[in-house]
């Protein structure tokens, strides 16, 4: 069962982070969760569309924390937890989780796990971020190397700083990102030729850059239990 076949089994639809009383039409099951093998070693960051295939065919189970405790549900468990969550919130008896996604089926609401457990899996994930266009914008953060402004990553190229042309190659070390100004100013010659700065010396990342940007948003602050930057590489899809 392909996870789009598995919550429409359901009836699910997402609804927004301000509760389960908001509105449909929120963007709940594009949201991202953390799995971890059976060894609680983050592995991969996947959709809760996904998510909830893994747990509706028992391959997976939920680790929620709270109040610096965390506890293991599987599928129906969660769902009985959300429905009290989300009873008390509707009752006034509990705070709405503003960071908190929805999901509603046609036959109960459930809330959006940010943490998963595989069950059956035991790998460690391999030390290297790959080399990509979506990770290194990330790493650079969006802002060209040379004049240092902030582009949206339409109007952003990659940069050699040794030209191609000149035997440098694409590697973590000799690319950075550049707007289309810079990197024609740039030509095929270096940072030194050119007369141009680098804003900084491109390094390889020790970790995902994508990954920092997850952890600074408030949604997936549980996360950072789980992970730890001497073995934690993933490629997000």
């Amino acid at each position: 069962m392909t996870s789009h076949m598995a919550t429409a089994a359901y009836g699910m639809t997402p609804y927004g982070a301000a509760g389960p009383a908001a509105n449909a039409g929120g963007s709940a099951l594009h949201a991202s969760v953390l799995v971890l093998n059976r060894q609680y070693m983050a592995i991969h960051v996947i959709d809760v569309r996904r998510a909830f295939a893994l747990l509706m065919r028992e391959l997976a189970e939920v680790i929620h924390i709270e109040d610096g405790q965390y506890a293991n549900y599987d599928f129906d468990s969660w769902r009985d937890l959300s429905e009290l969550r989300a009873s008390f919130t509707e009752e006034g008896e509990l705070e709405p989780d503003p960071h908190a996604d929805w999901v509603r089926s046609i036959n109960f609401q459930i809330q959006a796990p940010r943490i998963l457990r595989l069950l059956h899996y035991d790998r460690v994930p391999r030390q290297r971020v790959r080399l990509n266009r979506r990770n290194l914008f990330a790493r650079d953060g969006g802002k060209c190397q040379y004049c240092r402004k902030t582009f949206p990553t339409s109007e952003l190229s990659i940069d050699h700083v040794v030209p191609s042309c000149h035997g440098g190659e694409t590697t973590w070390e000799n690319v950075v990102c550049a707007c289309v100004k810079c990197n024609v100013r740039k030509g095929g010659r270096t940072p030194e030729e050119a007369g141009m700065k680098l804003a900084k010396k491109p390094v390889r990342p020790k970790r995902s850059p994508l990954l920092a940007i997850k952890l600074g948003n408030p949604k997936y602050v549980s996360w950072r239990s789980f992970v730890d930057a001497a073995y934690w590489s993933v490629d997000l899809k």
